[in-house]
């Protein structure tokens, strides 16, 4: 088994697990060595045995004990919502149960077999995830053996906000766009007014993105933000100005890269 040079600083493992694949990463902010794909495996599906499985072979081809480890998931394996906390909320127990009555309201079902995290806020709207209690533990038990420290287990689109947060701008709207899927997190000043969700549709140019923002805005009883701020897989052609809207597109580095890689790459290069 190959074993992972001397660790420098600033010097990290990441782990991308999608729907077919995993990838295991090397990340560096040394020397202008970004990445370095270390693993790649197909699994049958995102269940957890086929997960674990995946994730046995993917650290036998490498002995990587001791390096840190960030975990992307993709977020159509994860739950992602925004969450008003009540009227004089007075406790965590509050705001974890805020976060539970939305969960139930919007997916239809109770909080048994996930797991739940949040930025727990009881003066603004915050963001709450929640991830398949049976995933997560195959995750945690193959970094447990590969003697890896698990720093922390994400979804893509935590991951990206949390790597770009600080080029953010106050007021900006944030996106990431992945496969046809365009997540954006709508704000009004610094708080967190949505979440929101579109599938792409072929061909989606400027024009349709302009559009989608003033429909949204319209919906959410929001002013058209002046910056949209946008990271993944965004075309190109939707960056700069238009009718008062600027469109920022953040270089992650990933270009081409698809797939379980992407995930393991997102935020990596803020």
């Amino acid at each position: 088994m190959p074993r992972l040079p001397l660790r420098l600083p600033g010097q990290a493992l990441r782990l991308g697990v999608g729907h077919d694949s995993l990838a295991l990463v090397r990340t560096s902010r040394l020397f202008g060595a970004r990445r370095t794909l270390l693993g790649e495996v197909r699994i049958d599906g995102p269940e957890p045995e086929s997960v674990a499985r995946g994730l046995r072979t993917l650290f036998e081809g490498v002995d990587a004990a001791g390096w840190p480890l960030s975990v992307v998931l993709a977020d159509e394996l994860a739950r992602i919502w925004q969450v008003a906390p009540p009227p004089q909320a007075a406790s965590p127990a509050d705001l974890e149960a805020a976060a539970a009555m939305r969960f139930t309201s919007l997916f239809g079902s109770a909080t048994a077999g996930w797991t739940l995290a949040a930025d727990w806020r009881a003066d603004q709207p915050f963001l709450a995830a929640a991830l398949p209690a049976p995933l997560l533990a195959a995750v945690v038990d193959a970094a447990h053996a590969a003697r890896c420290p698990l720093i922390e287990v994400v979804p893509q689109f935590v991951a990206a906000m949390n790597g770009w947060r600080r080029l953010r701008r106050p007021g900006a709207w944030f996106g990431l766009v992945h496969g046809q899927v365009l997540t954006l997190a709508a704000y009004e000043g610094r708080m967190l007014a949505a979440l929101r969700t579109a599938v792409l549709p072929p061909g989606a140019d400027r024009a349709w993105l302009d559009n989608h923002i003033a429909r949204e805005a319209l919906r959410l009883g929001l002013t058209v933000p002046s910056l949209l701020q946008l990271c993944g897989t965004a075309p190109r052609s939707w960056a700069g100005e238009a009718d008062g809207l600027a469109c920022t597109l953040f270089e992650d580095g990933a270009a081409g890269e698809a797939g379980a890689l992407r995930l393991a790459c997102t935020g990596s290069a803020a």
